[in-house]
């Protein structure tokens, strides 16, 4: 049974086919933990928790709910850079023979609809997959590479351009991990739940305007291919996150900034809609 999970009010729930949720640690009868970071540990008991729902009454609409990051403080946060050729272009570098690896610290982290924090006048958008590591392992295969990961969300690796390249060579981690620069959500959606998971759709707007638009199938490095190179060198845990990069359309090769009032809207389908409102 496929499932999606949320972080309503810092407790995990299920997500049903009409969106309203349900607390994990009722609709189990307090087998599955209301932890959110620790109920990613038994992808078994959500996958058969998600089976109870059609039974069970749900405890709220998911449109009016207090929802945070499904993923509140992951262990490691990770992030491709350059992984779109239509974004390698538009930026003009040459794709990299290998994945161009960087951290966004994880206290940028902030929930799906939580306010982006602008703090300077080159603040850009990047929607992007995020998948999250169920099963730990060193050295996976690529072809082994879905089976160790949990779900898939949304993320926004919003970056500071002036500070990412305020020294030489760039410093990604910094310029992309300012308080707020992580949106996260809004639901974690099983792997399962995609026929193809090598051909995602995503998109992001702002204001209302199509921004960004592409598929996975457009990633220059492949899930399981980062999967593979990532634990080739560290040993990947339950609850780490990987951002996948971002296709072309990003507001620094037009100079379009992000402003205050500006609104993110990010998209998978049969993960949701991430609406961010900047702040000064």
């Amino acid at each position: 049974m496929t499932f999606r999970l949320a972080n309503i009010a810092g407790r995990a729930a299920l997500v049903d086919g009409n969106d309203q949720w349900h607390d994990l640690h009722r609709l189990t009868n307090g087998a599955v933990t209301a932890d959110p970071m620790k109920a990613l540990r038994d992808p078994a008991a959500l996958h058969r928790a998600a089976g109870r729902m059609e039974r069970a009454n749900p405890d709220g609409a998911l449109t009016t709910a207090d929802l945070l990051s499904p993923i509140p403080s992951p262990r490691n946060c990770i992030a491709i850079g350059l992984n779109y050729h239509n974004h390698a272009a538009e930026s003009g570098a040459t794709p990299p023979p290998n994945p161009l690896t960087f951290t966004k610290f994880p206290s940028c982290i902030v929930g799906p609809r939580a306010n982006v924090e602008l703090r300077s006048d080159t603040a850009d958008y990047e929607v992007e997959l995020v998948v999250v590591i169920g099963s730990p392992g060193r050295d996976i295969a690529a072809a082994n590479a879905w089976s160790h990961v949990l779900g898939i969300t949304i993320g926004q690796d919003i970056s500071d351009r002036v500070l990412q390249f305020a020294s030489s060579p760039p410093h990604f981690d910094l310029g992309k991990s300012r308080d707020t620069y992580g949106p996260l959500g809004p639901t974690l959606a099983s792997v399962d739940s995609f026929s193809d998971p090598d051909d995602i759709a995503l998109r992001c707007s702002v204001n209302g305007e199509p921004r960004q638009s592409s598929t996975t199938a457009n990633l220059i490095f492949s899930v399981p291919q980062l999967i593979a190179y990532l634990s080739s060198v560290m040993t990947l845990g339950v609850g780490d996150i990987i951002f996948t990069g971002t296709p072309a359309g990003v507001g620094m090769t037009t100079k379009n900034w992000l402003r205050p009032g500006d609104v993110i809207e990010s998209t998978i389908d049969g993960v949701g809609t991430m609406t961010n409102t900047c702040v000064a």
